[in-house]
Parts: C-alpha cells; structure tokens; sequence
C-alpha cells in the first residue's frame, strides 16, 4: 500500500531528525538508487531466515538478542 505523498514527506523528515539526533549521517545516494541498500537488505533477510524464522517464536526481546550476538559473531 503506498502512503499518500504527504505521509511519505513527513515520515522522512521525522526520519531524518532522529538520524541528527544520533549524530548518523543518511545515505547519501541520489534520489531512487537503491544500490547503497542492497547489502543491508540482504544481510537483513539472512538473519530474518536464519534466526528470527528458524530460531523463533521468541518470548523475549533477551532471547532475540542473544541468537542475534551469536548469529554475528
């Protein structure tokens, strides 16, 4: 479902001040290049597949935390 263009521009600026906030640069790709997500996305699904789905369901976030140190090191 695609959010109404307003929802979408408002999400991004509260996106992008929270970012500030933590002192974290955004990506600096151009606008519709995804190229700079494709490795996180990748690594994201692997884990998704490899812990979350294989491991789960979880009880507590401590339980997700701990496959999750595991499964990075």
């Amino acid at each position: 479902m695609r959010r109404p263009v307003e929802t979408a521009q408002y999400l991004s600026i509260k996106c992008a001040g929270r970012l500030a906030d933590a002192d974290i640069d955004r990506s600096v790709a151009t606008v519709g290049d995804s190229c700079d997500n494709a490795l996180a996305e990748s690594v994201i699904g692997l884990f998704k597949t490899e812990v979350i789905k294989r491991l789960g369901p979880w009880k507590t976030m401590q339980g997700v935390e701990w496959e999750t140190m595991h499964w990075v090191d």
